[in-house]
């Protein structure tokens, strides 16, 4: 109904599949950092598709096979699902992943 109504924009990065785990709403500079499977999308709140910044963030090599090596699935389960985005400061934000069962944690320069 949304998008019949032209009330919505949907953003097309989806389309690869990422499974989007977190949200951090940055209304102050009209953004919206998006946490998914292996990737950490900065998007504008005016138009989710214009100038997308994308990063790239996957769980080590080894990391992933100790991951299937245990009996996990290598799709749903050994990849680094970003689940934490918190503010730290004006410029940095605080970003945790899931590193394939094997927790990662880093600090994301806006800039």
């Amino acid at each position: 109904d949304l998008l019949l109504s032209n009330s919505c924009i949907p953003f097309l990065g989806s389309t690869e599949g990422l499974d989007f785990r977190t949200l951090l709403l940055d209304e102050e500079r009209g953004r919206l950092l998006v946490g998914a499977k292996d990737h950490i999308f900065l998007l504008n709140l005016v138009d989710v598709n214009k100038n997308v910044k994308k990063i790239y963030w996957p769980a080590a090599k080894e990391k992933v096979e100790l991951c299937k090596l245990a009996g996990k699935d290598a799709h749903t389960e050994c990849a680094n699902f970003i689940r934490v985005l918190q503010p730290y400061n004006r410029t940095h934000v605080y970003v945790c992943g899931t590193g394939a069962f094997h927790p990662l944690c880093g600090y994301l320069e806006l800039g």
